[in-house]
C-alpha cells in the first residue's frame, strides 16, 4: 500500500477531508458501433464528457475463428483533434495508418495516437485471432487535445507491456501500470498534451490502494471485472466512477480480484464540438475537418494483408 508523505493512516486522511468522494456512478450501456456490440459508460445521458475525457468504449468478445483479418475489427477511418487511446487486455490489436505504420500490440499494452490535424487508421484483431479464434478485450478512450495542439502533426505511440512502468505493493496484491503521469516515482513514457495521469490497475482481493491526484482535476475509474469499494461506494463490473473535484487522494479497497483503468486530468475548459471522428473547437472547424478528409488532406490508407 502506498500512502502520500506526511499522512499516518487512512483514518487521518478521512478526518482531513483529503479523500475524494463519489459524485456519480454511471453503469455502462450497450451500444452498436457498426455491428460491434460494446459497453459505453461515457458519454452517458446528460454527460457529454468529463473534460478532457470524451469517450470510453469497452469491447469484450470471444472470436470464433475461421475468418480473414480484413473481415473483423474496424477498417480505415479518420480522426482529427483528439487522442484515441486503446488498452489491450486480451488478445492483440493490429494498427495500420496513413503515416505508413503497421504495428501489433498485445495484452497488457497500449496504443496511443495524437491525431492532430488528421490521421486515417484501422484497428483489427491480429491475424491469429481472426483465423484461430480466442478471447479479445480492449478499451478505447478518447481524450480531447488542447486547442493549440489540434493542428499538430499526427503521431502514433505503441506501448508494449514490458515497456510500461509497473509499481507493485509489498504484499503483491496491487499492481499499477503507469501509462502517463507518475505514481510513486515511476513516470509513464507518454508525454500527454495536458496534465493527466492514466493507469491500468490489477487488483487482488484484500488489497488497498491510495492514489494521489491533483485537487480539482477530473478523476474517473472504470471497473472491467471483479468488485471493489471506493469513496464508501460498492462498485461492480462496468461501472464508471466519477469522483468529486475536491480532495487529493482516491482510496480503493479490493473486494474481489479486479481490473480497472484510472484516469485523472486537468480540465481544458475550452470550447468543444464533435462530429463522428472529429473533435474541434468550433462548428466551422468541424466542417473544415470533413472537407479535409474528403479532399485527401489526411492522407490515405490502403491495408495490405498477408
Amino acid at each position: 500500500m502506498f500512502l502520500p508523505e506526511k499522512v499516518e493512516s487512512w483514518d487521518e486522511m478521512k478526518e482531513k477531508g483529503m479523500i475524494k468522494s463519489i459524485k456519480q456512478i454511471v453503469p455502462a450501456q450497450l451500444v452498436n458501433m457498426g455491428g460491434i456490440i460494446l459497453d459505453q459508460p461515457l458519454p452517458y445521458r446528460g454527460i457529454d464528457q468529463v473534460d478532457p475525457f470524451l469517450l470510453i468504449h469497452h469491447w469484450s468478445h470471444t472470436m470464433e475463428g475461421g475468418k480473414r483479418q480484413q473481415d473483423v475489427g474496424v477498417g480505415p477511418h479518420p480522426h482529427r483533434g483528439f487522442s484515441p487511446v486503446t488498452f489491450v487486455f486480451k488478445g492483440g490489436v493490429h494498427h495500420r495508418d496513413s503515416l505508413g505504420i503497421s504495428s501489433e500490440v498485445f495484452a497488457g499494452g497500449v496504443q496511443w495516437i495524437n491525431s492532430g490535424r488528421g490521421i486515417i487508421h484501422s484497428e483489427r484483431p491480429v491475424k491469429e485471432l481472426a483465423e484461430y479464434g480466442g478471447d479479445f478485450e480492449i478499451i478505447q478512450l478518447w481524450i480531447n487535445m488542447p486547442v493549440k495542439n489540434k493542428m499538430d502533426a499526427p503521431a502514433y505511440y505503441p506501448l508494449h507491456k514490458n515497456t510500461i512502468p509497473k509499481w507493485q505493493s509489498d504484499d503483491k496484491l496491487i499492481s499499477v501500470h503507469v501509462v502517463c503521469g507518475s505514481f510513486n516515482d515511476l513516470k509513464g513514457s507518454v508525454n500527454p498534451l495536458s496534465e493527466m495521469s492514466i493507469f491500468r490497475l490489477e487488483l487482488k482481493k484484500g488489497g488497498r490502494l491510495t492514489i494521489p491526484v491533483r485537487e480539482f482535476d477530473n478523476t474517473l475509474l472504470y471497473l472491467l471485472d471483479g468488485r471493489l469499494n471506493s469513496g464508501n461506494e460498492n462498485v461492480i463490473p462496468k461501472d464508471l466512477l466519477i469522483y468529486d473535484s475536491h480532495g487529493d487522494t482516491v482510496e480503493i479497497t479490493v473486494v474481489e480480484d479486479s481490473n480497472a483503468i484510472f484516469l485523472s486530468g486537468e480540465p481544458l475548459n475550452e470550447p468543444m464540438y464533435s462530429h463522428g471522428p472529429f473533435v474541434m473547437s468550433s462548428q466551422r472547424e468541424i466542417v473544415q475537418a470533413i472537407n479535409a478528409y474528403q479532399d485527401g488532406e489526411m492522407g490515405s490508407l490502403k491495408e495490405v494483408f498477408d
